[in-house]
């Protein structure tokens, strides 16, 4: 009963890691596209350089989450706390 209870807890906290991730993940990408924009419309010339650099940045901001969630998905099946 009682690793049960761990158990539930661990794959509820593991949702909410994800969920916290995935949120911060998408206000990041956000910014970092509206930032870009606002670049690209006050100097378009250099357009292609802002653009490679924000592809770049997304990219490294959407590896967050993932490795978030690959580490809350192998603390629920590798739990310290269950016997």
């Amino acid at each position: 009963m009682e690793n049960a209870i761990i158990v539930a807890a661990s794959v509820l906290a593991a949702g909410i890691i994800g969920a916290f991730a995935a949120m911060g993940a998408a206000k990041g990408d956000g910014m970092v596209t509206s930032k870009t924009l606002e670049c690209m419309a006050r100097q378009p010339e250099q357009a292609s350089n802002f653009q490679v650099t924000m592809f770049i940045s997304v990219g490294l901001i959407e590896s967050i989450p993932i490795i978030a969630v690959v580490i809350a998905i192998v603390l629920v099946f590798a739990n310290p706390f269950v016997k």
